[in-house]
């Protein structure tokens, strides 16, 4: 082996759970290493162009994601990097938190370095080296050579449970019945929209948008996201397994980012797979940007601007762990004594290989609980799991992989982990309530 590292705790992926996992983990004492594969941080948020945050907020307005998270908003505020938590005027959420991702790669360096993290970007996990049922080490292929990071504790932030699944935890993939994930997409920008003559035609035409849109309030509200132009998509006819026109505005002005792309029947943890759709995914590019500019009021002077480094991925492995999140867990707002994080997203399921979007509410306060367990692969004494791949089902990942929730078990993972490491205990062991108290402590909304 080229070169060996040792720290307490290691996070194995940079995205905005990873992120909030270092951060926790560097803050309890613990020395920790982030890995990154990508030259930069942010994950989907910056690499997909997954934008913006949805979300902090029930639809009844109360906030029930905050800490690391909020701290992460509140900098980028300060900046004028984001108006931080704004009306979602399509109207499937209650707030929707817009950013600048380029501001958003600074401030995550910045705060890590303040948290005394080691961030190793560039480097691409290849192995986990196993002694009996824990993590020895991890190895990344790097430009430099081998190197080899050894820890007390691990945290598979990957969004694909590529750790876990190297270490030999079981995983899942894909709904029960034949395996298929939701589609991927491949996000882009256009600039020079015209986004008041967009806003009047919603105004104008509101038939033609979601039927959650807030029409009566537009007039008032900064438009944020826009969801239908049905009359319009279905006259393209093009050939793109979706019903509907769905973008989001910003950062700038006359700036929109637009999520349509569908690219389905691909497995993303299969690379000859995942290369076949990247190239679908820019061809779904070109087909809708012009659909866009040749069809839609203000769009007229439009023009793409950006197209995401890699396509954005929904669904790959997750854990099979000690519990598996249900969807009736999420759509009854279930409460969980090991509670370690909460989220008022809906369900939010891209059919895998039709063209709709089925959605289901969730009850009670409008949030449910994330527990503990969920964050507890089986067979690995010394791995926790954040971000995307945690244990649930098919169903009830639509709504757990969504950015602030995902940032929310990456601060718990994160905790658990270097609070673990630091006792000389394992994951399993821990109590978990005096998790929690540290979990509120540094700002968690566990109730």
């Amino acid at each position: 082996m080229d070169k060996v590292l040792d720290a307490d705790v290691v996070v194995v992926g940079g995205g905005p759970a990873g992120i909030n996992a270092a951060l926790a983990a560097g803050r309890q004492g613990a020395r920790t290493v982030l890995v990154e594969r990508y030259g930069f941080l942010g994950g989907m948020s910056t690499i997909a162009l997954v934008y913006p945050w949805m979300t902090f907020h029930t639809m009844e307005g109360k906030q029930v994601i905050a800490g690391i998270a909020q701290e992460i908003v509140n900098r980028l505020v300060s900046l004028n990097a984001s108006p931080g938590h704004v009306r979602d005027t399509c109207g499937f959420v209650r707030t929707v938190t817009p950013y600048h991702p380029d501001l958003y790669k600074l401030v995550a360096l910045e705060m890590l370095r303040e948290a005394g993290v080691k961030v190793i970007a560039h480097s691409f996990m290849n192995e986990a080296v196993m002694e009996g049922d824990r993590i020895a080490a991890v190895r990344l292929a790097t430009k430099s050579g081998k190197l080899e990071l050894r820890a007390r504790t691990f945290v598979d932030a990957t969004g694909d449970a590529d750790l876990a699944y190297f270490a030999g935890a079981p995983v899942l993939k894909g709904r029960e019945s034949d395996g298929k994930t939701q589609p991927m997409t491949m996000k882009f920008r256009m600039k020079g929209v015209d986004l008041k003559a967009v806003k009047q035609y919603m105004i104008d035409h509101p038939d033609e948008f979601y039927r959650k849109t807030p029409v009566d309030e537009l007039p008032e509200l900064p438009l944020t996201a826009v969801q239908g132009f049905y009359k319009h998509w279905k006259e393209a006819n093009l050939p793109i397994n979706r019903d509907q026109v769905l973008f989001f505005t910003g950062p700038d002005e006359d700036e929109v980012v637009v999520n349509m792309v569908r690219v389905q029947g691909y497995d993303g943890t299969d690379v000859e797979q995942l290369t076949e759709a990247e190239e679908q995914g820019r061809k779904q590019v070109v087909m809708i940007a012009e659909f866009m500019k040749r069809s839609l009021p203000g769009f007229e002077r439009a023009s793409v601007t950006q197209v995401g480094t890699q396509i954005g991925v929904r669904e790959t492995r997750r854990i099979d762990g000690q519990y598996a999140l249900s969807m009736d867990d999420v759509t009854q707002g279930r409460r969980f004594e090991d509670v370690i994080a909460r989220s008022g997203y809906p369900i939010d399921i891209h059919d895998p290989s039709g063209k709709n979007v089925t959605a289901a509410w969730i009850h009670g306060d409008g949030a449910y609980d994330i527990p503990y367990r969920s964050l507890l692969p089986k067979r690995i004494d010394n791995l926790l799991v954040a971000g995307r791949c945690i244990s649930t089902t098919h169903e009830a990942l639509a709504t757990t992989r969504l950015t602030p929730s995902a940032m929310a078990t990456g601060q718990a993972a994160g905790t658990a982990a270097a609070m673990a490491a630091l006792e000389g205990t394992s994951p399993q062991a821990l109590d978990v309530k005096r998790l929690q108290e540290v979990l509120k402590r540094n700002g968690a909304i566990l109730e």
